[in-house]
């Protein structure tokens, strides 16, 4: 090691964490999650345009926030939890805007124009889009993510001991809602 090496090194761990991750180490990460996790987010907004902003706001504020994780699951959980901070501020931000806006506010589309956009494919899609953003976000989570309930806990924070309690609920309310979507399964076979 060189004298330079040696100045390299501590700048790099005295003062920029923000980029822990190599490159190399970022994109197989984004390979591996950006996927889901931009599902997640098209899930929880309904809004498929508002979900590539998120996706990459999130990523930025991942690599901004330089935090230490002790395994893949750690880094994907805190990965999820930014993204759905960053869903429900863009949830508030929807409800308060006309407010704002003044004369202009007939510009600003309604939830059921942006839901409208979202292609709707399946009947549970459907039913998804009338469910509460965290009821959504936590059937995403453990179904379609398989994440575990502490996992689910962390990201949406709510205790670890509620989950289970909380998903009956959300499957119940999905059941519920299924049985009552007129077109549900088709009638006379397949």
């Amino acid at each position: 090691m060189t004298v330079s090496d040696v100045e390299r090194l501590s700048v790099v761990a005295e003062g920029d964490t923000a980029l822990a991750m190599t490159e190399e180490a970022f994109r197989s990460f984004y390979d591996r999650t950006s996927r889901a996790l931009w599902g997640y987010l098209a899930r929880l907004t309904g809004d498929p345009s508002l979900a590539d902003d998120l996706l990459q706001d999130t990523y930025y504020r991942f690599l901004r926030a330089g935090a230490a994780h002790e395994s893949e699951a750690h880094r994907r959980n805190s990965l999820f939890k930014i993204a759905t901070n960053l869903a429900r501020d863009a949830a508030r931000r929807r409800r308060v805007l006309p407010f704002f806006v003044g004369d202009d506010a007939a510009e600003i589309p309604s939830r059921e124009d942006v839901a409208g956009r979202v292609q709707r494919t399946t009947d549970v899609g459907r039913a998804l889009e009338t469910m509460k953003p965290r009821e959504r976000a936590m059937l995403w989570l453990a179904y379609a993510e398989g994440s575990s309930h502490q996992e689910i806990a962390s990201v949406l924070g709510v205790k670890t001991a509620s989950v289970k309690l909380l998903l009956f609920r959300a499957r119940r309310r999905l059941a519920g809602i299924l049985g009552r979507v007129p077109e549900a399964a088709p009638k006379g076979g397949a």
